[in-house]
């Protein structure tokens, strides 16, 4: 990446970003993420998604697997799978700064006609390489649109569309090619992950996300515990509590409002629940996020 190109992400990130140092663009889908110092430990469940860093570090775990990534180099993922994140190197002189992507079932089944396939016995989720060439300049134009709004609305599809194309041409395409096959089990479990995260506070049964899926319930537990490595109970509590402890940092909101707000019935159920994904009892991870914060500021 070239220093113009994060210049131009860290003045976006710094009119736009929220408190998580999440900066939305008018691109759908395409996000700037800043930071100034090391972070906590964050849980979250991701979507398929590209991200380039600029500058800094971060680590992804998945399991018992670690991936460093710095500047320069892309992390990957092309499925919903649990991680837990951290960003290792920031200062307020040299901020973390990385752009991030969700990758399209739509772009990559239209575009998966038209490129040759690259096989590949590849099938882990997650992935860490240097950036290809072609990757980080589609990304850094798209950075420069931000800056050009009558020209967003006319060239940002075709970049998008761009961007996915260097992916699907470059060593992971095949991984990415499933994301876009519409039979295929990952876009299947995809439609019910996309249920799971719309009506996440909801009680939603396992028979009605496998008919989304167009499974049977079996075969469904079977490929949904693979594409996500958790099952569909275990995916939709970690939504909610992921969520839960959002209400509480950043919208001030009470452990029992929280519990409520994302369809849990009994706050005792809940905190037992939020402290063994967490560590911490709801109050105290708060107090804890809150003071380390503040040490930060």
């Amino acid at each position: 990446m070239t220093d113009p190109t994060l210049r131009t992400a860290l003045r976006h990130a710094e009119t736009h970003a929220d408190p998580d140092g999440i900066a939305e663009t008018p691109i759908p889908g395409f996000v700037i993420i800043r930071a100034d110092h090391p972070s906590e430990l964050q849980r979250s469940i991701l979507q398929p998604v590209v991200c380039l860093v600029l500058q800094g570090s971060k680590r992804v775990m998945m399991g018992t697997d670690v991936y460093d990534f710095a500047k320069g180099d892309s992390l990957l993922i092309t499925a919903d799978v649990p991680t837990l994140s951290q960003i290792t190197r920031a200062n307020p002189a040299a901020p973390y700064v990385s752009l991030a992507l969700d990758l399209d079932p739509a772009v990559i089944a239209d575009l998966a006609g038209e490129i040759r396939p690259v096989p590949s016995n590849d099938v882990a989720p997650v992935r860490v390489d240097a950036t290809d060439r072609e990757v980080a300049d589609t990304a850094g134009r798209l950075v420069h649109l931000l800056e050009r709004p009558a020209s967003l609305a006319v060239l940002q599809a075709q970049l998008v569309r761009e961007m996915h194309y260097w992916l699907m041409s470059g060593r992971h395409g095949d991984a990415i090619r499933r994301l876009g096959w519409p039979d295929g089990h990952v876009q299947r479990v995809g439609q019910a992950v996309a249920i799971l995260r719309r009506d996440y506070a909801k009680s939603v049964s396992v028979a009605q996300l496998a008919e989304a899926a167009g499974m049977s319930v079996s075969a469904f537990h079977q490929h949904f515990r693979a594409v996500t490595s958790l099952s569909p109970l275990q995916f939709q509590k970690q939504l909610r509590l992921i969520e839960a402890r959002r209400l509480m940092r950043t919208e001030g909101c009470s452990a029992s409002h929280a519990a409520y707000a994302v369809g849990y019935e009994s706050v005792p159920q809940f905190t037992r629940e939020y402290g063994r994904l967490f560590g911490l009892p709801p109050a105290q991870d708060t107090k804890t996020a809150q003071d380390r914060a503040r040490a930060g500021a």
